[in-house]
């Protein structure tokens, strides 16, 4: 044995600090440690920042907030074809943005994406990836193994290939109503490992039976980052085993799914509940369901930031998801 060697492991990193804020973009992007900004809706500013993101869902709430990543470290960026990254400290952010008129389709677009992805992070040493977020047109079209959903399922294992060996990261899949079938796909990932959380109520994703299409979900239901000082949830809604409750009632899938997302706390060992550092994303189906879902989680999580976006889950049966951070 060599003495002291435990003393040369590199210290766990600092989770980066996620918060929503009205701002400039220009400003943040000028920030110390700026990681990664993102704006929500087609009336979000534009930018040639590789750090910067307007993602292709609307948010109900007016003015819309940025969302912010921050570091303690400085940051490089920079882009590589489709693909935009940024670096510092151990954590990356990286987006491909891709249109499926020019890839072929749901399934080839997707595999495209994550071919590009697991390429551009077999060269870094920011290798683990811990989170990723996936928005798609008409997410819920389709029949059968023909939906695009599913689609999409079976092209991300195709691009992933064996990438994901050591474990699949948190992540999210919501389906936008913007214009063209426009597929956005963003990571952070870290020079370190983070641990897997599942819940104890649900069949863990990649474990769903055949009825969910050829290639089943390949995500954790969350992830604790290295230093364990946060947790990555991933897109939660009212689903229990692997089956979807509550078909057609919003409040009763919004009390599941808050039940779902005090599982994984627990199972974490976070802790119960949600405070004012722990900012969730809440995606919304129905537009006239908006304000019946902010008031309700504004009972049920007071004082905790929640973005409420416009956006189709990944069942046509589900009404509501809810994904975020949770700090310890």
């Amino acid at each position: 044995m060599v003495q002291g060697r435990e003393n040369t492991r590199p210290a766990p990193r600092r989770a980066p600090r996620v918060s929503y804020r009205q701002a400039d973009p220009a400003a943040v992007l000028a920030e110390p440690g700026a990681l990664a900004v993102f704006g929500f809706g087609a009336g979000a500013a534009t930018s040639d920042d590789p750090r910067w993101l307007r993602v292709a869902l609307e948010t109900f709430d007016a003015p819309a907030p940025l969302e912010i990543w921050q570091v303690d470290a400085p940051v490089t960026q920079g882009r590589e074809g489709d693909l935009c990254w940024a670096a510092g400290g151990g954590w990356l952010y990286a987006a491909v943005e891709l249109d499926e008129a020019v890839h072929g389709g749901p399934r080839a677009t997707a595999a495209t994406a994550y071919a590009q992805l697991r390429a551009f992070l077999a060269g870094r040493s920011e290798r683990h990836v811990l989170r990723i977020w996936n928005y798609l047109a008409d997410i819920n079209q389709g029949e059968g193994d023909d939906e695009r959903y599913k689609l999409f399922c079976e092209g991300r294992v195709d691009g992933m290939g064996d990438f994901f060996a050591e474990g699949f990261p948190a992540a999210t899949a919501i389906g936008h109503h913007q214009a063209g079938a426009r597929l956005q796909v963003y990571l952070l990932a870290c020079d370190q490992a983070g641990e897997r959380v599942e819940n104890p109520r649900q069949v863990s994703a990649w474990r769903y039976p055949r009825q969910y299409g050829r290639s089943a979900p390949t995500f954790a239901r969350a992830m604790a980052l290295p230093a364990q000082d946060a947790l990555a949830i991933s897109g939660t809604a009212a689903v229990v085993g692997h089956a979807s409750a509550h078909e057609d009632d919003l409040l009763a899938q919004l009390d599941e799914t808050l039940a779902n997302l005090e599982a994984l706390l627990g199972s974490a060992g976070m802790g119960a509940g949600f405070d004012t550092q722990s900012p969730l994303k809440a995606y919304v189906r129905h537009a006239a369901d908006a304000a019946l879902v902010h008031d309700f989680l504004q009972r049920r999580l007071p004082g905790v930031p929640v973005l409420s976006l416009h956006g189709d889950i990944c069942r046509q049966e589900l009404l509501v998801e809810i994904d975020g951070w949770r700090y310890a």
